[in-house]
This record gives C-alpha cells, structure tokens and sequence, in this order.
C-alpha cells in the first residue's frame, strides 16, 4: 500500500507484521541503542523540538565537568575549549550543512544569531531597505525581524505562502525588486514540513541583488543541506532537534567565506576580536567566521553538541533521509486509515520528498487530544491553534512508535 491510496483497511495484525518488517529492515535501527531511553514503551513524537540524550553525551558532560572544569579549572580554556565553537561548527558545517571549512561556528541562541546575520546583510546592501520573509515563520524569525524593522526603519515584505506546501520560487520572485536586501526563509517549515526549493529561491534572490539566508532549525540533521552548492549566504540553525545536543544547547550561523570580509555583525564582543587577550580600547573584528562571536560560550552546554552531530555524520545524511522519508510515508499512509476518518486533516505534503521529518495534522480538539495522548504514554507537539505535530527523529524512531502512536490518537478522537 502506499501513502495515496488508503485502499482496504488492514487488520491490527496486518499493520502490526508491516511496522515490524520495517523495523526489521531498519538498518539505523542500532542508533537508538545509544540513546538513553528509559521507557521503552513511551512513544516520543518531540524529537523534532527537543532530541533524546545520546549516553555519550551525559558522559560527555560529567567529563566535562569532573575531569575538565574539576581538575583542570582553567588551564581547560586552552587545552580545550577556546577553539570548541569553531571545531564544533566545521564538524556541523561539513559534516551536515554542505558548508566549507571555517564557514560555521557555534555561538549563541538561533535568535541572537539571526540578529546578527540580519543585521550585517542589511549593513553590506546600503540603500536597499526590504526585507522578503514568510509571514507565517517560525516565530522567533518574524519577531526578530519586526524588531530590526522598527529599529532601522526597514520595511518586511511578508509572503502569504501556501500553509502546507509553502513558498515557491516564483512566489518568491515576484516579491523581489531593487529594494530589496535580503530574503529570509526556513528551508523546512516549522508547522507543515514543507521543503522549500533553497537552490532556486537563492538564485531568484541573487538575481535581484539581494543576500539569502536560510534557518535550517527544522531540516539539520533530517534532511540534507548543500550551503555552498546552493549559493546561500546565509544561515542559521539549533542543535537540540535532530542533532541531540540537549535543551537550549547554542545555535549555530554560516557565512559564506566570500562575504566574511565584508560583513560585520552588529554585537560586538571580545571573543570575536582581533587578538583578544590584547583587551586593549577599540574593536576590531578577528578573521573569519569567529567575527561572529560575542561573549564567552557556555562550556557546559556546547560541548555535548559533539556527540549528537557525530551520530548524525556516522549514520550518513542520505540514510537518515531515507529513513525519515519512510517514517513520515508510514505516517500518511496511518492518517488515511485511522485519521481522516476520525475528522482530522493532513496540513504536510503528501509527497515524501516534500516534506521533513514531521507530519502536522489538525483537529479542532487537537489541545485536548495532546494532553490526552501525553497521559496514554504518547507525547506529541501541540501547535496553536488546532496542529499536532507528529516528529519523527529517524535514530531513535522506529516504525512500531509510529503505529502505536498514531492509534493511541485515534482511539482518543474516535
């Protein structure tokens, strides 16, 4: 059967068998393995919003803390950590973002960051005064963006894109003009999965003269993001969804290498200096992607970034694509059966290589059918007004979750 047709309805005994061969023919089903998982019969349908914990990174941690923190007090600055942003942002970089050496680091929150890339795109098209974003984005994007807004009275072009399919490069195209400076998309949307075209739309912004930057939150580590071969410019993305790095673990940015001489971001601090235990008057950025850092990084929760994305980089992008595509088909196929006819709508795309790792569906008792999950052992992500995102993590989902869960759903709407 595949996700398009519904067709008869299998027993409980035919899903159960197909959930159980898939699972069988899972070959990142040893992934999950690595992961604390203290109930294995909670079905986690979150790790689109907060990933499980990899054991290597609670153990990273305590060595962090006792061997680095405890014993080595603060010689640990330069045996390990002063470089920890820059390596941590070439592992992600290269290993995930299709990004080049020296073209990411991790620093900050996604908000913070975004600040600061809109800030220094803006700062490098002087006279161009609009911004293009998607109306519906993920909020902390259009806040941001509504605050730099009003601060340099730059004018937000909103996009009314399609709610499920999202923006499309001629959408997109037609909103461009000579005013504008910078287009700001997700490459995966936050609500319905959508993947946007990030090839074509950078081209399209490029050819008006304007800079791209991407917010790659809901795509890094689930699907695959080629920076450099795309054109972005831009970029920025958390680390505590698919890449496990733990809650508020620090966000990331890219900067193409062309634009790193050119563009300066507007929080100055002293790790982003020039020769920065001068602490002389005056600031003058360092070379590099390191211009991009502020103040001192957060030790503790940086370093068990490591340990997620390196999961990530073994299993392969390509094969966690693949898994993903195939979790979230078994999910469609599961709405036609059980969910449509229980008065819910499907708001992801149907077509597998559209989507992300999650699918949104709605009902107008979606708050209650949340809570009511959470209590039968199934947890899944609330989203106002009536969306329930069903996130499906391909290292530590299996099949057999997706089957229970999207019945537990069921039952309780039926």
């Amino acid at each position: 059967m595949d996700e398009h047709d519904a067709g008869t309805m299998p027993s409980a005994a035919d899903l159960e068998a197909r959930a159980g061969a898939l699972d069988a023919g899972d070959d990142l089903a040893g992934f999950r393995r690595r992961f604390l998982v203290p109930d294995p019969s909670l079905v986690y349908f979150d790790g689109n919003s907060l990933g499980r914990l990899p054991i290597a990174a609670s153990e990273r941690v305590g060595r962090v803390v006792e061997r680095e923190w405890g014993s080595g007090l603060i010689t640990s600055w330069e045996r390990s950590w002063i470089d920890l942003p820059e390596r941590l942002g070439d592992l992600i970089g290269t290993g995930l973002l299709g990004a080049r050496t020296g073209e990411t680091i991790v620093s900050d929150s996604t908000t913070v960051n975004l600040y600061k890339l809109c800030n220094a795109a803006l700062d490098a098209k002087p006279g161009r005064t609009t911004v293009v974003a998607e109306r519906d984005a993920f909020p902390t994007d259009r806040y941001v963006l509504e605050g730099i807004a009003r601060a340099r009275d730059v004018r937000v072009r909103w996009l009314d894109s399609d709610p499920v399919e999202g923006p499309s490069p001629e959408e997109v195209a037609r909103a461009l003009g000579d005013d504008v400076a910078l287009v700001w998309l997700e490459h995966v949307h936050y609500r319905s999965a959508a993947i946007a075209d990030m090839t074509a739309i950078t081209q399209a912004a490029h050819r008006a003269g304007a800079l791209m930057l991407w917010d790659v939150c809901h795509s890094v580590g689930a699907v695959p993001i080629e920076l450099e071969a795309c054109g972005a410019d831009l970029a920025v993305g958390c680390t505590y969804k698919y890449m496990n790095g733990g809650p508020g673990a620090p966000s990331f940015l890219y900067v193409r290498a062309e634009h790193q001489a050119s563009m300066r971001q507007p929080i100055w601090g002293w790790w982003g200096r020039a020769e920065m235990f001068e602490m002389e008057p005056g600031y003058e950025p360092t070379d590099g992607v390191r211009a991009n850092l502020t103040g001192t990084p957060p030790i503790l929760s940086t370093a068990p970034i490591e340990d997620g994305a390196g999961m990530l980089i073994e299993a392969g992008i390509d094969r966690v694509r693949a898994k993903g595509m195939a979790l979230t088909s078994f999910a469609v196929e599961l709405f036609d059966l059980m969910l449509a006819p229980a008065g819910f709508e499907l708001r992801s795309p149907r077509r597998a290589e559209r989507r992300g790792s999650h699918v949104t569906v709605t009902h107008p008792e979606a708050r209650r059918l949340c809570a009511a999950m959470t209590e039968r052992g199934v947890i899944p992500d609330f989203r106002q007004p009536n969306g329930i995102r069903i996130g499906l993590a391909p290292l530590t989902t299996s099949f057999d979750d997706v089957l229970r869960g999207v019945r537990v759903l069921a039952e309780l709407a039926g």
